[in-house]
């Protein structure tokens, strides 16, 4: 019979993998908390309509990317392709801002894209996910980015570049987009098909454009920081000084302008030449107007997203994860592992982690799968040892071997291997 495999651009985690996450999830908390952000969970699925609003019916996510079906209430259904829309959704529907005028959140999950797989990139991928509600201080931006790579370099990872942008806002924006129709307007056959549609849709969208003939064509466009009214100019020149308040180095980067239409003023990414092509390991930016279009109150918004599988595959050799084991137990004939069968659960159930081999196999095997489990000790003992009321401890590091009476041995092994 045919084996049946993972679909194509989905990936399980593995053992090794799954401890990573589960760490960076942990550092994640850890550090979110010191800043102020709560944890929120929001569903897989929602209607289709929220990230059609959301995200812009022009981009890639929406035209070419979701996953989108009927269900059996002929209700149009999307697997989230991303978690902001979900938590403004979230936020206006449990009335959260009467609570507090400011409010942080952060959220772990999958999102799902049917996009090209390729390094770091799958179409279920797992995002970390932080927003801000209700304060339009660049202070806040500033605050946001440094958490951000305060977390990317706690986690680890090294040779990073963070790149800014100003995308501006409604008053300075359309006088952008006629400038980059007027510098097309020639240049059009040039462009993809979908640029040349998106042209008098959403000129930016232009900009996110992956087609090499695309970038090629925009060399020497119009650049939106040229186009900034005063308050936006502003803005973003305190968030430059904010930044380098923090001692947080940036680029600006004047042709980012992210793959969603709700961005407004402060944009940014977090690249690495590790991943190739597709390089940006966070991003995220500013989206003022999107709760009130959402249906909510007319509170500003910022936020990012993380990918976890693009971070674990930027950690350095050195900063990967493996299981460890505390102790094996390697009990030598049928008196020996009746023992060690107690022993290994009542070690478990006081927080150590402790394994035993039930197949009764030889020591040498017994050691080899010891090291394995990357196990810190080894407890060995068999018919010769129970008679004598002695058991070896041998730790695995350094092969040195101690005697340990049976007499109190629970309480001895916690103690052996709390204090190392």
């Amino acid at each position: 019979m045919e084996k049946i495999t993972a679909i194509r651009g989905f990936k399980d985690i593995l053992p090794d993998d799954a401890l990573a996450f589960c760490r960076i999830e942990s550092l994640a908390r850890t550090i979110f908390d010191s800043f102020g952000f709560r944890e929120i969970r929001v569903p897989i699925l929602e209607k289709t309509e929220l990230f059609k609003r959301s995200i812009g019916e022009t981009t890639d996510i929406v035209e070419k990317e979701m996953y989108t079906f009927t269900d059996r209430d002929n209700d149009q259904i999307t697997l989230r392709p991303e978690a902001t829309a979900s938590v403004i959704r979230a936020y206006i529907e449990h009335n959260m801002s009467a609570n507090e005028p400011v409010t942080k959140l952060f959220t772990f999950g999958p999102m799902f894209r049917r996009e090209r797989p390729q390094k770091g990139r799958f179409r279920q991928f797992n995002q970390i996910d932080v927003e801000v509600f209700g304060d339009d201080k660049p202070q806040t931006d500033a605050e946001v980015i440094f958490m951000l790579m305060h977390f990317l370099n706690s986690a680890g990872l090294r040779n990073l570049q963070l790149e800014i942008n100003s995308l501006g806002c409604s008053a300075c924006r359309p006088e952008f987009s006629k400038a980059v129709i007027d510098f097309l307007k020639d240049r059009q056959s040039r462009l993809c098909p979908d640029c040349q549609r998106r042209i008098h849709t959403n000129p930016l969208r232009v900009f996110d454009c992956k087609v090499p003939s695309c970038a090629e064509t925009l060399a020497g466009a119009p650049q939106i920081i040229d186009f900034l009214c005063s308050d936006c100019t502003q803005h973003f020149a305190q968030v430059q000084s904010f930044l380098a308040d923090l001692q947080t180095p940036f680029v600006i980067n004047a042709r980012m302008v992210r793959g969603l239409d709700y961005y407004t003023r402060t944009a940014f990414e977090v690249t690495t030449g590790i991943l190739g092509a597709q390089n940006a390991v966070a991003g995220g930016g500013r989206y003022n107007g999107l709760v009130s279009f959402l249906g909510g109150p007319d509170v500003t918004g910022i936020g990012f997203a993380v990918g976890f599988e693009r971070l674990v595959a930027c950690l350095p050799e050195n900063r990967k994860d493996t299981y460890t084991t505390d102790l094996f137990i390697a009990a030598l004939g049928a008196n020996a592992q009746h023992i060690a069968f107690g022993l290994t659960n009542r070690l478990r159930v006081c927080g150590l982690s402790a394994e035993m081999d039930y197949s009764d196999k030889s020591l040498k095997s017994q050691m080899k799968r010891a090291d394995k489990l990357n196990s810190a000790y080894a407890l060995i003992f068999g018919d010769k040892e129970i008679e004598e009321k002695q058991v070896v401890l041998r730790n695995m590091q350094t092969k040195q071997q101690q005697d340990i009476p049976m007499n109190g041995l629970h309480e001895s092994i916690i103690k052996i291997i709390k204090e190392r």
